[in-house]
């Protein structure tokens, strides 16, 4: 019964408040004779008589006051709450849910948060750490951060840094004992630090001219956070990947050697992802232009 019912109600509250169906009318933009055959309908749906009519006025009933009580400010919450998710559009204010791998956070997000909430401060970010590729709209998330292989093709997807190289890399300890490797073939002989994602192992991509292939690491342990695969490779478990700005500065220092540098050519880096560019809201379109 509600399903069709809210706008007769809001046409009801305006004619008992007015107590005139010419005002009312006038208010609601629509004619008298279509504002008279609307209440007339909806007291036949509910079985009695909200308003008492006469030639030269109109006035609630008693049922009609008693429903008007409970009836005005929920339509004033209802009002307030529509006008609010429209101010969503028009100003750039509420929350927004981001689903983002932690080293994109390091990159994409936390440079540029200080001077985003600066400018605008009626926004909130919300930012979930997951490594994985998810359904945005199933996990009510408004935008991600992902490598464009891992994003849906019905996305759309803006890139939010340059391009990045995979690097493959060891401790100067592990390489004491062990042959620095020249093929990607030759990791087959090593231990092997895996990333792992929910949906498995990453496989390590390499390319070289014309030739391409695909290594899937073996090795002791895999992880599904990469500033632990960093680690165990600096304790010396084996040969580890990352993506090689993260892991530069320990490169300069000496604690880390990279290898097989010449098969890992660079390839499009992170994109922001979302679902549709029709009625988005402001923050969001804030925060797409920010980063």
């Amino acid at each position: 019964m509600i399903r069709n019912d809210l706008a007769e109600l809001s046409a009801f509250a305006m004619v008992a408040q007015e107590r005139s169906f010419t005002r009312a009318a006038t208010q609601l933009g629509m004619s008298q004779s279509a504002l008279s055959h609307a209440m007339r309908g909806l007291e036949k749906r509910l079985g009695i008589q909200l308003l008492a009519r006469t030639t030269r006025s109109v006035s609630p009933t008693a049922a009609g006051a008693a429903l008007l009580l409970e009836l005005a400010p929920a339509l004033e919450r209802i009002e307030r709450a529509v006008a609010e998710t429209r101010q969503q559009k028009e100003s750039p204010s509420g929350r927004i849910r981001i689903i983002i791998p932690r080293t994109a956070t390091q990159m994409v997000i936390l440079p540029k948060l200080a001077r985003f909430v600066r400018d605008f401060p009626e926004i909130v970010i919300e930012v979930t750490s997951s490594n994985d590729s998810v359904d945005l709209v199933a996990g009510e998330y408004d935008a991600g951060v992902q490598l464009g292989e891992f994003i849906q093709r019905d996305m759309i997807a803006v890139p939010v840094t340059p391009k990045m190289r995979l690097a493959i890399f060891g401790s100067p300890a592990y390489f004491e004992s062990r042959p620095i490797p020249r093929h990607p073939q030759d990791l087959k002989d090593h231990s092997c630090v895996g990333f792992r994602f929910a949906s498995g192992l990453y496989r390590w991509e390499f390319e070289k001219g014309r030739k391409a292939l695909t290594v899937s690491p073996q090795g002791p342990a895999s992880f599904d956070d990469p500033d632990l695969v960093v680690q165990a490779v600096l304790d010396g478990v084996g040969i580890g990947s990352s993506m090689e700005h993260t892991i530069l500065p320990l490169i300069a220092e000496g604690l880390l050697v990279q290898v097989l540098r010449d098969w890992c050519p660079p390839f499009p880096g992170y994109f922001l992802y979302y679902p549709s560019r029709r009625n988005q809201p402001a923050a969001l379109a804030a925060l797409i232009e920010a980063l």
